[in-house]
């Protein structure tokens, strides 16, 4: 029985505690602060990030995932929304700033509402509802669109890329509609893009502009054997899995050689089996030789002798690749190994990229993988357009699945927040509150588009909400080089509905997540004691 007085110890001595409004208030802050170092990133005027490593490595960029990643953030609830970024990034490829901006402004709004004396719980449900709401708005608004339609792919790819500081946009634009159209096959009754099927590979040098499509696959490995040829035309290609070479066997054994003739028995009999190995590659019209595993040095040299081009230790993932490039098949057996296995590409040849050499396999007959190879005169720049590739390969990927689209600009945003004030209106009660506040969040959107800009906000969001109130101003959005409120769907500023869409889920999602806690506990930090001595 516990003596009268004496403290009962629940946590673990150096835990901290936070309860109600204190977490409440912490929570809400991290997650605005988290918001706000993205705000001034957002929309075409945004401006660049420079992060500095531990290390010392310099990132510059304008990308919402990278930012948030880089930045390596250590609040528990601020993490809650870099994982939200991460999701974005991952389900849609785009939207990662928006997603978290408007984590941020719900949040924000969250906290005048509690203020006010209404309860976490109710603001929630009246969050909830209005994402429903506006989802349903937002899939009465989306326009379907022409998957033949290239132009219409491209400015989707444009706008995507708005904010990034990369001068080859409509190159790049053009590349990520080819090769999302090249890759992309049709499942069922409806078509699926995978933009895991378009490898990216960066090499500082040259200019953006250098930055070409390849109906194949580039493997950044050299050529097996320096006396093999660097150049195969009408490559007819074999994938093997299985080394090329006498593999070591898991017991011990010894052998007793008591003659030369035996010693020399032995090292013919090793010779015959890579004799053999070669035989079966030759036979079955093999010109080319892409191995996994790797190539022992006899079977390089009478590869070579034979006048085939052979690359080893190919990863698994570019094998792949190779195979939906080339339409051969991956071969696990070499005994295996037929005719109607092998791929074809125009040519199969190694090229010094910079310092290092790789092998292209180019000219494949209607590839389901394709590659891009990225070039610009700085390191940095490189990475940027890689991130702008990235986000211009996703957008049009999510249109190919779902083909319908939405005006940017702000348009859709303060057509929704309309909708949702009358719809506030009609629900009534504390939850009206909500709905409302809500809406006001999403008109934050264009309005920090606008500041980004040098605009002025509030003229911004006056003229913006008299515009939306016509008939015909559904898709009247700003435009940012003047000022004015224009039709954004004229001006082909466009985005996919599933971006939007995701980016309404997963941030109405992690702010409600963060307005439910009212109770913090964190353990205590483990202590690496220093030995005395």
């Amino acid at each position: 029985m516990a003596t009268a007085g004496q403290p009962v110890l629940i946590l673990k001595e150096g835990s901290t505690r936070s309860r109600g409004s204190d977490a409440r208030v912490n929570n809400i802050m991290a997650g605005k602060i988290v918001a706000e170092v993205l705000r001034t990133t957002l929309g075409p005027r945004g401006m660049d990030k420079m992060l500095v490593s531990s290390l010392g490595d310099i990132t510059i960029t304008n990308d919402g995932a990278t930012i948030l990643k880089e930045a390596d953030i250590q609040h528990p609830t601020a993490k809650i929304l870099v994982e939200v970024a991460k999701t974005q990034d991952r389900e849609v490829g785009d939207g990662t700033k928006t997603v978290v901006v408007l984590a941020g402004e719900l949040l924000k709004k969250a906290e005048d509402l509690l203020d006010q004396g209404i309860h976490a719980t109710i603001v929630c449900s009246g969050y909830l509802k209005a994402r429903e709401e506006a989802s349903r708005v937002l899939q009465e608004l989306a326009v379907r669109v022409d998957l033949e339609d290239l132009k219409l792919l491209k400015k989707i790819a444009m706008t995507s890329m708005s904010s990034k500081s990369v001068t080859a946009k409509d190159r790049f634009a053009e590349i990520a509609v080819e090769a999302v159209k090249q890759t992309s096959e049709k499942r069922g009754d409806r078509m699926l893009a995978d933009i895991d099927q378009v490898q990216v590979t960066k090499k500082a040098g040259k200019g953006l502009f250098e930055t070409q499509i390849i109906r194949g696959v580039v493997i950044d490995k050299e050529v097996a054997h320096a006396g093999m040829p660097k150049r195969i035309d009408s490559a007819r290609i074999a994938l093997l899995v299985s080394p090329l070479e006498i593999e070591k066997t898991e017991i011990s054994a010894e052998i007793r050689v008591k003659s030369p003739d035996m010693m020399k028995a032995f090292l013919g009999e090793e010779e015959a089996m890579f004799k053999r190995m070669v035989d079966t590659v030759k036979k079955a019209g093999v010109n080319v030789v892409f191995c996994q595993k790797g190539i022992d040095d006899v079977v390089q040299f009478l590869l070579a002798r034979e006048g085939i081009l052979a690359v080893k230790q190919v990863k698994e993932s570019d094998m792949e690749k190779l195979s939906r490039a080339t339409g051969g098949s991956v071969v696990t057996v070499l005994d295996d190994l037929k005719p109607e296995d092998l791929g074809w590409a125009e040519f199969v040849e190694e090229r010094r990229i910079e310092e290092s050499k790789m092998v292209f396999v180019e000219g494949c007959k209607n590839p389901k993988s394709v590659a891009i190879l990225v070039r610009g005169g700085l390191e940095r720049m490189v990475d940027e357009a890689d991130r702008a590739l990235h986000d211009a390969l996703s957008v049009v990927a999510d249109v190919v699945r779902e083909n319908r689209i939405v005006a940017g600009g702000g348009a859709v945003e303060a057509e929704v927040a309309r909708r949702l004030k009358s719809y506030g209106a009609k629900t009534g009660g504390r939850e009206q509150l909500a709905i409302e506040a809500y809406a006001e969040a999403l008109e934050r959107i264009p309005t920090i588009l606008a500041e980004n800009a040098g605009l002025d906000p509030i003229d911004i969001l006056v003229s913006l909400r008299a515009a939306h109130e016509k008939p015909s101003g559904q898709w009247m959005g700003v435009n940012l080089a003047d000022g004015k409120i224009v039709d954004m769907m004229g001006r082909d500023v466009i985005e996919p509905l599933s971006v939007k869409e995701q980016a309404l889920r997963a941030g109405t999602e992690a702010a409600c997540m963060i307005l439910r806690i009212d109770d913090v506990i964190a353990a205590a930090k483990p202590s690496f004691g220093v030995p005395k001595g």
